[in-house]
C-alpha cells in the first residue's frame, strides 16, 4: 500500500494524528530533504524525492508491496503530488491523508473565510491573470518565478485596486505576515503564499 500523507505547513504542531499514525508503520518514507528531516528518528528505508516524477511512479511501482508512505506539502492534493500518484494506481492501492495546505494556514491567521475564493499555484506553471484577476478573493501558492512582486505587477497592470497579504515561512520561527497594496510589494520574498482580495 502507498499512502500520500500532507505534513502540513510545517511545524509539528499542525501534523496531523493520521501523519504520525501513517510514518510509524511505514516501511520506507519518501520525501523532500526539507520533509525526511521532520522524521529525523525514523528507522526505516528513506528515498528523496527529486524532480523525475516518471521514475519516482516506476519506483513506487516496484514497492507498493511494501508500506511506504509518501510526504507532500501541506495537503497532497492541492497542487501536490497526490494528484499524479492518483492518476498512476489503482485506487485500492493508494491512500491519501489531507494535511492543512499553506492557503488554509494563512487564511486561518489573518482571519479570512475561504468561502468563495479561487484557489491556485503557479509552481511550474503560468497563471492566466486575466482569468485569476476575475476573481474578487484569491490564494495562491507562488514558486520563484511567480512570486509577490509578479502578480503586484499583473495588478497594477490591469489598473485594480487591490490589496495583497503576503504569508512567508508559515508556521516556522521566521513567519511573517505582510498587508501591501500592489505598489509596495517588493521584490524578495521567502517561501511564501499570497492571499489578494479586492481593497474594502
Amino acid at each position: 500500500m502507498i499512502t500520500v500523507v500532507g505534513v502540513g505547513p510545517g511545524a509539528p504542531d499542525h501534523h496531523t494524528q493520521a501523519l504520525l499514525n501513517a510514518v510509524a508503520r511505514a516501511d520506507i518514507l519518501v520525501g523532500g530533504e526539507r520533509h525526511l528531516a521532520i522524521f529525523p528518528h525514523f528507522n526505516g528505508e528513506t528515498k528523496r524525492l527529486s524532480s523525475d516524477i516518471y521514475s519516482l511512479m516506476k519506483w513506487l511501482e516496484l514497492h507498493q508491496q511494501k508500506n511506504v508512505v509518501v510526504l507532500a506539502s501541506g495537503d497532497p492534493l492541492f497542487y501536490g503530488i497526490g494528484k499524479r500518484i492518483a492518476e498512476y494506481f489503482r485506487p485500492e492501492n493508494i491512500r491519501i491523508l489531507p494535511g492543512i495546505s499553506a492557503v488554509q494556514y494563512l487564511c486561518s491567521l489573518i482571519h479570512l473565510d475561504m468561502n468563495d475564493i479561487y484557489l491556485t499555484s503557479s509552481h511550474g506553471r503560468r497563471p492566466d491573470f486575466d482569468w485569476l484577476l476575475s476573481h474578487p478573493k484569491i490564494g495562491m501558492v507562488t514558486d520563484k518565478i511567480t512570486g509577490p512582486r509578479e502578480i503586484a505587477d499583473q495588478i497594477l497592470a490591469r489598473g485594480q485596486q487591490r490589496f495583497m497579504v503576503i504569508g512567508e515561512n508559515l508556521s516556522q520561527q521566521s513567519q511573517r505576515i505582510t498587508y501591501l497594496k500592489p505598489d509596495e510589494v517588493g521584490s524578495d520574498y521567502d517561501i511564501n503564499v499570497v492571499v489578494i482580495l479586492n481593497e474594502r
